[in-house]
């Protein structure tokens, strides 16, 4: 699509103290100078880069401030801006100094002509939607947080079961004895939700998908559920343990027996640039180590 919008402000966020990743920084400032663009270098990075006299600002204000923010390493970096750049909606594009790169989508070897063809506004735009999660005890509000990929509740010890009941729109769905269980979007069904048997979600799906963790029946499977609904898990208060409510694996809400864990889309949404050759099936054959065509 052809973006209208111009970059002005754009904010460099990502991996600290990584050498590939530092050259793509630089080579970023030398390009965003040359644009004659005002630059914000997210604090953490700045302090560990010759930054050129660019202005330093915390995630928060990138988010206030920037039309575009570029995100310097893999996934999990992507992640943790994502999580508070998706309150300002600002749009966001990934340079991919990670392993599998499912969102970070330039090659550090062509930020110039990527970059180019995303300022004249020959490029891709997706909005993602994020899922926020509440932890209830006794009726009130104990911790909150959002998540991009997923949201896993677990038990805070490796391989111990737990028990706890699923509920969606208030409607009972099934009680289980598990490790745990994924909650995950369309961006996540590729992550740990996959890893767990869960299946692929084009992103273009409002849906979300439930996947046990380890249950202790053979009959328990992966469901895909209407997006919009609301997913509540009831904890058993015979559960002996602390349990864990975990946001793409970087923040940890502790839960207690007996909580109860609501979860339902985020209002706020990811607006994540795509160069203009991307394609998501491209991504899967390339990240997944599909088989190519037979003819």
């Amino acid at each position: 699509m052809l973006f209208s919008m111009k970059f002005k402000t754009v904010g460099l966020i990502g991996k600290q103290a990584h050498q590939g990743a530092n050259l793509s920084f630089k080579a970023l400032i030398v390009y965003l100078t040359e644009r004659g663009c005002r630059i914000l270098v997210e604090t953490n990075t700045a302090q560990k880069l010759d930054t050129n006299g660019c202005e330093s600002a915390d995630i928060t204000e990138i988010g206030k401030q920037a039309d575009l923010a570029i995100v310097v390493g893999g996934d999990g970096n992507m992640l943790g801006a994502a999580r508070v750049l998706a309150e300002y909606n600002v749009a966001v594009v990934g340079v991919n100094r990670g392993n599998l790169g499912f969102l970070t989508d330039i090659n550090p070897n062509d930020i110039e002509p990527q970059l180019d063809s995303i300022f004249d506004g020959d490029c891709q735009i997706e909005q993602r939607f994020l899922l926020e999660v509440e932890v209830y005890r006794d009726g009130k509000v104990q911790s909150k947080d959002s998540a991009v990929n997923e949201v896993v509740i677990h038990h805070g010890k490796v391989a111990h079961m737990m028990e706890f009941e699923v509920y969606l729109d208030d409607n009972f769905v099934f009680s289980q004895r598990s490790d745990g269980l994924i909650v995950a979007t369309p961006t996540g069904s590729t992550a740990y939700s996959l890893s767990g048997g869960g299946p692929i979600l084009t992103p273009n799906l409002d849906a979300l998908t439930l996947v046990p963790m380890f249950p202790h029946t053979l009959s328990s499977r992966p469901i895909v559920v209407d997006a919009n609904s609301t997913v509540k898990l009831k904890v058993s208060p015979e559960n002996t343990d602390n349990m864990q409510v975990s946001c793409d694996s970087h923040i940890v809400l502790t839960v207690l027996p007996g909580d109860e864990i609501v979860i339902c889309k985020n209002p706020a949404k990811l607006s994540l640039i795509h160069p203009k050759d991307y394609n998501y099936f491209n991504v899967l054959r390339t990240k997944l180590g599909w088989g190519s065509k037979l003819y």
